[in-house]
């Protein structure tokens, strides 16, 4: 199916979204942080990137930022996937180029259905 690079900082996190990816096909590429996110995201170019917000160095939000306004990586859709539930997060989120903007713990048809719908552009 598709290629999926998840940016996030908690290995916890990062396991759940990797079973729920994998057992629906997916190929899983992973950063730890914002700064190796948007690098893997320019060398591997993955089909969708699932971003967190709350990370060392470069947040997600600044990631984001950096995908969306790349004319290397621009076309690749972002969702943020966060604990950061306020509507101000959700509008600078969108703000930042991000294509949808789920909060955790996020349950696995949301993710699927999300994915399915930004990938379809």
């Amino acid at each position: 199916m598709a290629r999926i690079l998840i940016v996030d900082d908690s290995p916890t996190e990062m396991y759940k979204l990797t079973g729920m990816l994998e057992k629906h096909g997916h190929q899983v590429l992973k950063a730890e942080n914002g700064a190796d996110g948007v690098a893997l995201a320019r060398q591997e170019k993955p089909d969708a990137v699932l971003m967190d917000i709350v990370m060392p160095g470069l947040n997600g939000f600044q990631a984001t930022r950096q995908l969306t306004k790349d004319p290397e990586t621009g076309h690749i859709p972002v969702i943020i996937i966060t604990t950061k539930d306020q509507e101000t997060d959700k509008v600078w989120g969108t703000r930042q180029g991000a294509k949808d903007y789920l909060t955790k713990p996020v349950e696995e048809p949301t993710l699927i259905a999300t994915l399915n719908k930004v990938l379809a552009g």
